[in-house]
């Protein structure tokens, strides 16, 4: 699989109690986002933030947080990110989604 040099960056932040039908939603994106054949996801764990209700979520040992925030990254051609996000927009309730243009250098492992 290749990706354009220039592709684009949807980061997805949600709280890691989301949910889609029943399971996990960043499990939930990933999965779709594989069985729809974008390029990679990554979920990255934060370990203190808010969001839209000022609550702070944060993996300090004295105020244990079951909600830490994550970010799920995916990136792939305009194209194939735009066919996903009315995807995404039916499995998320809340949550913040953005999109940047990004540069691609390298993507895989170099050919033997």
């Amino acid at each position: 699989m290749q990706i354009p040099e220039q592709s684009v960056l949807l980061r997805i932040f949600i709280g890691e109690d989301d949910r889609a039908d029943g399971r996990p939603l960043y499990e939930a994106i990933v999965l779709k986002a594989r069985e729809l054949h974008l390029a990679g996801a990554t979920v990255l764990r934060g370990g203190l933030g808010y969001g839209q209700s000022s609550q702070l979520h944060t993996a300090k040992i004295l105020r244990l947080s079951e909600d830490l925030p994550l970010v799920v990254e995916i990136v792939d051609s305009e194209e194939k990110i735009n066919a996903f996000l009315p995807v995404l927009e039916t499995m998320m309730s809340s949550g913040l989604v953005t999109l940047e243009k990004v540069q691609v250098l390298h993507y895989g492992a170099p050919k033997a």
